[in-house]
């Protein structure tokens, strides 16, 4: 096909557009080719927010959820996530007993919506590895120093909370909102681990020993007083004794003896009197 061919073509070509439904077709099928190629909207999703840029430079304006129109070419529109995200990061630090500590710190954050244009601005898409990471580390370190290696786990919660509270003020500044901080775990030498393990040892066996203790205590107690008593009641007895008792019970004595006895004299051999019980002698 040479040159005459190919403008003969195009001839016909424009002539079958002229005469009719063609042409509103091919304007329609143009102007969707245009839309598609250049998107003149945006849309924001549930917990998301538009980063305007007109040509290149941030705007002030920030686009909420929902669908937007844009200028091609002009305007572009970049989506941030503002939805509460979790961050784990470790650290190392020292305590102030000078024992090394690990830490694996979570941290639950948001970007402050009306100021995601800034974030973006200012630090980008990467703020995790740019502002949270060094935050933490640097938190860490001046909290974990102040307390002993034994109080960063009697005192977690405090420790937890001082953390959140330092590294509030720290990442607003950066429009970084901190939602919620939490320590998953602490690391020790093993040094520090095997004294410990020594310690809370040494501290069973010290309170069974006082245990112990308080068990003699009291069974020696309960023995003396067991003695006291049987002492005191041997007194009053004591004190109790009268001529007139001891008569009594050598009365008492001969009457259960009368009792006990058949009526048969004994047989005694020998010169002698007969013996009475209790018949007193003296007239």
């Amino acid at each position: 096909m040479d040159v005459h061919d190919i403008n003969e073509a195009e001839e016909s070509f424009k002539r079958a557009i002229k005469k009719g439904p063609g042409k509103n077709l091919l304007i329609i099928g143009i102007s969707l080719l245009l839309l598609i190629m250049f998107r003149p909207w945006v849309q924001i999703g549930a917990g998301e927010r538009g980063i305007v840029l007109n040509f290149g430079a941030v705007q002030e304006h920030v686009l909420g959820e929902g669908m937007h129109f844009r200028i091609p070419i002009m305007q572009e529109v970049k989506i941030m996530d503002v939805k509460v995200q979790k961050v784990q990061t470790d650290a190392s630090s020292a305590s102030s007993d000078l024992q090394d500590v690990t830490l694996s710190v979570a941290l639950n954050y948001h970007i402050i919506p009306d100021k995601a244009n800034h974030v973006y601005q200012n630090i980008g898409v990467h703020f995790k590895e740019r502002i949270i990471d060094p935050a933490i580390h640097e938190v860490t370190k001046a909290v974990s120093a102040e307390y002993t290696a034994e109080e960063l786990i009697t005192k977690r919660p405090q420790v937890s909370e001082q953390m959140k509270e330092a590294l509030s003020e720290k990442l607003l500044a950066s429009n970084i909102f901190v939602d919620a901080v939490s320590i998953v775990t602490f690391s020790f030498s093993e040094v520090f681990m095997d004294a410990i393990e020594a310690k809370q040892t040494a501290e069973q066996h010290a309170l069974k020993a006082k245990r112990d203790l308080d068990r003699i205590r009291i069974e020696a107690e309960q023995t003396i007083a067991a003695a006291t008593a049987e002492a005191e009641a041997l007194r009053l007895q004591k004190m109790n004794i009268s001529p007139d008792l001891i008569e009594l019970r050598k009365i008492e004595a001969n009457l259960k003896a009368i009792e006990k006895w058949n009526g048969i004299l004994p047989n005694v051999t020998g010169s002698g009197a007969i013996p009475f019980i209790g018949v007193d002698q003296k007239k």
